[in-house]
């Protein structure tokens, strides 16, 4: 019997599947939001009929759709808040927030984001003294650009009950002055605590940037922004119960355009009943349209202020190798029961040392519990040691990994991060191709808003290690080719969130979530493309976004 004719039709394209029985192929037939048939122009026949909607797409490339494999869809960037992005010292940032204060001079606090740490003069930490200058009496609550740390001034302290250095707060670790003892106005740990149940109830009453109408507020700004980058699936990879309702809401609304997968955070101290509403939200949520199920672990923090655990001490210090928040026989432990319940687990791991011990727990929990396709994912993996490059596909882990990260302009030489390990260590800086040629699965990210969220902006740094302006690479013998980041943007990130039977390629079967783009990556010099665009985005058979 015929079958019926397909609800879409996109023809006249030149489509790249990343399915090796069909790499390349110029039209894709859709019906009920999968794909129904893919080939040649000439083939198409009774695909299409009177009530198909055809889309010629001209010449034009496509490929299956983005997947974000990192993606901090709910944090920004916030349009109530002071963007620092791009300013370079203490001056500009005054300079931003004086301009933002004479637009909004009924604000209660000041909220600032993207600070970077290059910003503050000597390669020091930034200090209430130096925000108490800018913020005429007003509380101020300013993110690093990673949001990781947290910079206050004096009355922001005293509002949130800072008295002390060293202080253990909800949201952080207030960081003392050596010389007095006295809180520095610098809050580190925000990432690891702030963001966790705890750390949002703590902060919710006090700081509006916590509040649930601005939480939603950014996720919805976020998901647009994706549909325009191509992303088709987010995986939001640090999220706690009370987090799970916006999406909810998002997904009612019509909002989530975007597939989602939701990690849960797993901070020191959850407790096994809290494992157990874990799995009853797993349960509850695993559709096509959103998943949550995996468990979000840190192990280090940041490089840039010497908070990632290295093998040896950072540069230009004798003894500090930074800390891991767990001891490695703690982490082995807790990995392994993680592993014994189901769970597949994230773990943050940016310095050799953190890598090191969380691959360690890995292989422990193999060892204990034995193998299964778990696909334990690390995140970030900054800075590598040879030795363990190996291990990831002996142990069958995932390296999620964003290109962005390593640009020069961002990582390399004269900034905070390749002068923090020195330049012994440069060789280990992300090795995509190291880890691709020793087998490894590579899933790649955006870590929005950390970096930018664009698809192409990570496949052009990734295809050659330099800044978004050009200029000298930075390690380009850890460059990969087009269709290496091109699989780590698509069925890697299927393959890593257990979805590659229903996502990643252009596959009779699969859903139908695509990227049209406005030119011809396999065309074009490697450094034309950041430049290229995102002409459509397609979800499910349903085109979520078209360039005007």
């Amino acid at each position: 019997m015929s079958q019926p004719p397909a609800d879409v039709v996109i023809q006249h394209g030149r489509v790249y599947t990343l399915d090796s029985a069909t790499p390349w192929a110029q039209a894709v037939a859709i019906r009920d939001g999968r794909i129904i048939w893919i080939g040649q122009d000439d083939e198409i026949g009774s695909q299409i009929g009177p009530e198909t909607q055809v889309r010629d797409v001209a010449g034009r490339l496509v490929l299956p759709g983005f997947i974000d494999s990192h993606n901090h869809i709910r944090l920004g960037s916030d349009a109530d808040c002071i963007q620092l992005a791009g300013a370079a010292s203490l001056e500009e940032i005054g300079a931003r927030i004086s301009a933002w204060l004479g637009e909004h001079p009924e604000v209660d606090w000041i909220e600032a984001e993207g600070l970077n740490y290059t910003a503050i003069p000597d390669g020091r930490m930034p200090t209430a003294a130096d925000l108490d200058r800018m913020t005429g009496g007003h509380p101020a609550f300013v993110f690093t650009y990673d949001v990781h740390n947290v910079w206050l001034n004096s009355e922001a302290m005293r509002r949130l009950g800072i008295h002390s250095g060293g202080q253990e707060l909800p949201f952080g670790v207030a960081r003392a002055d050596p010389a007095t003892g006295e809180p520095t106005g610098f809050v580190t740990e925000f990432a690891v605590r702030g963001l966790s149940r705890a750390g949002q109830r703590g902060l919710r009453d006090q700081v509006p940037w916590a509040g649930d109408e601005r939480r939603y507020r950014r996720l919805l700004h976020s998901l647009e922004l994706a549909a325009a980058c191509g992303i088709t699936t987010i995986v939001e990879p640090q999220n706690s119960l009370d987090d799970l309702p916006l999406f909810e809401r998002a997904r009612r609304e019509g909002r989530l355009r975007s597939r989602l997968i939701a990690a849960l955070f797993h901070p020191r101290g959850t407790t096994d009943d809290e494992l157990d509403m874990f799995t009853e939200a797993a349960q509850q949520y695993n559709d096509e349209w959103f998943r949550v199920g995996p468990i979000k672990l840190y192990i280090d923090d940041v490089v840039e202020p010497h908070t990632a655990a290295l093998l040896a001490p950072y540069a230009h210090d004798a003894v500090w190798r930074g800390e891991t928040f767990y001891t490695p026989d703690e982490f082995a432990q807790l990995v392994a029961k993680l592993d014994r319940r189901g769970f597949q687990t994230f773990t943050h791991a940016t310095g050799d040392r953190g890598i090191r011990t969380a691959l360690d727990a890995i292989e422990h929990a193999r060892n204990v519990n034995g193998a299964r396709d778990a696909r334990h994912q690390l995140v970030h993996v900054e800075c590598l040691a040879a030795e363990d490059v190996a291990r990831f596909s002996k142990l069958g882990v995932v390296a999620c990994m964003q290109p962005r990260h390593c640009a020069p302009d961002i990582a390399g030489p004269g900034h905070d991060w390749a002068e923090a390990v020195g330049r012994a260590r440069w060789a280990q800086a992300w090795p995509f191709r190291s880890l691709h040629e020793a087998g490894a699965t590579l899933a790649f990210s955006s870590d929005w808003n950390v970096a930018e969220m664009e698809p192409l902006v990570g496949i052009y740094t990734a295809l050659t290690r330099r800044s978004r302006d050009g200029g000298e690479a930075w390690m380009p013998e850890e460059t990969v080719d087009l269709p290496t980041v091109l699989r780590a943007y698509t069925l890697g990130g299927a393959y890593a969130n257990f979805r590659e039977h229903d996502l990643g390629s252009l596959t009779p079967g699969k859903l139908a979530d695509l990227v049209v783009l406005s030119d011809d990556l396999f065309s074009q010099p490697p450094e034309a493309v950041k430049d290229v665009q995102v002409d459509l985005t397609m979800v499910g058979g349903r085109f979520i976004y078209e360039r005007v």
